[in-house]
């Protein structure tokens, strides 16, 4: 509240900070990833641990979410960054996503929060060459900053599948996410691509909240299980990977939702899906 007023009073001064000067742009073209399928030649790819963190741009002179909406950074978070463009996430650590979810979506940055913030960079938008080439200029620029919260992610190689699938499991067992693919010789480009493979123990997508179906037993006056509809209209209920404090405060209807699954049925549905969290772009 306090913070909140102090920033009310800002503005009323005319004060505006450097990232409510940039106004929102339309989302920026990104890489996009599919999804690994087995049948791919593991030798051929960069390999990186999939962060669980929050997809931010920097174009240069402004950092945004993929929005396209800036992010509300400190200053000196900002100054220290190259004018080259680069893409990555902003990140906490494993199992720190709604910390670092509250810390970046403040009006008012928070520098101590901020402290605790690394931007994880893996790619030099429009950059040239292949991902090997581009990695080399983008580690160099990450070692010419100098400063601890701009990091490359790391990337190495493996020979074969079975090394893949072994490296996936300690990354779950340490609390990972899962893995990234990136083709060794891929140029830039942007859109879904199969150029970006994504490696997990859950598959995930997107629905969009429908309905609140009601609780029975222990959730009678909470949330039993939402109603989502998939890209194509389908719609299915979604019943597990809820907090009490999903159940007591839900994702309203019409939010986008994210939920994790292990296959499709014959009918093309998610079998042992699970609500994951809401989807943000900030």
């Amino acid at each position: 509240m306090i913070r909140r007023l102090l920033l009310l009073l800002l503005l009323s001064l005319g004060w505006s900070p450097l990232w409510a000067q940039s106004s929102t742009v339309p989302p920026p073209p990104l890489l996009l990833a599919e999804t690994y399928t087995g049948q791919e030649d593991v030798a051929t790819y960069w390999v990186s641990e999939k962060l669980d963190g929050v997809r931010a741009v920097w174009d240069g002179q402004v950092l945004r979410f993929r929005s396209g909406r800036p992010v509300a950074a400190p200053a000196w978070f900002v100054a220290a960054l190259p004018a080259t463009p680069l893409d990555g996430e902003l990140w906490a650590g494993r199992g720190h996503f709604e910390r670092l979810s509250a810390t970046v979506r403040r009006e008012l940055p928070d520098d101590a929060e901020w402290r605790q913030v690394r931007y994880m960079v893996f790619e030099l938008p429009g950059g040239e060459g292949g991902f090997s080439e581009r990695l080399q200029r983008l580690q160099a620029l990450v070692a010419g900053a100098r400063v601890p919260w701009l990091q490359t992610v790391e990337q190495f190689r493996l020979a074969n599948r079975a090394q893949l699938l072994a490296r996936l499991e300690e990354v779950r067992r340490g609390g990972g996410e899962g893995l990234m693919l990136h083709r060794a010789d891929a140029p830039y480009v942007t859109g879904r691509s199969e150029v970006l493979l994504k490696v997990k123990p859950w598959l995930d997508a997107e629905a969009r909240v429908v309905a609140h179906l009601p609780g029975k037993g222990r959730y009678a006056g909470m949330l039993g299980a939402l109603r989502v509809e998939m890209p194509d209209g389908r719609r299915f209920s979604l019943g597990t990977g809820f907090s009490d404090q999903d159940r007591r405060q839900p994702p309203p209807v019409g939010a986008l939702v994210t939920y994790r699954y292990r296959e499709l049925t014959a009918a093309g549905l998610p079998r042992f899906a699970s609500y994951w969290r809401l989807r943000q772009d900030f």
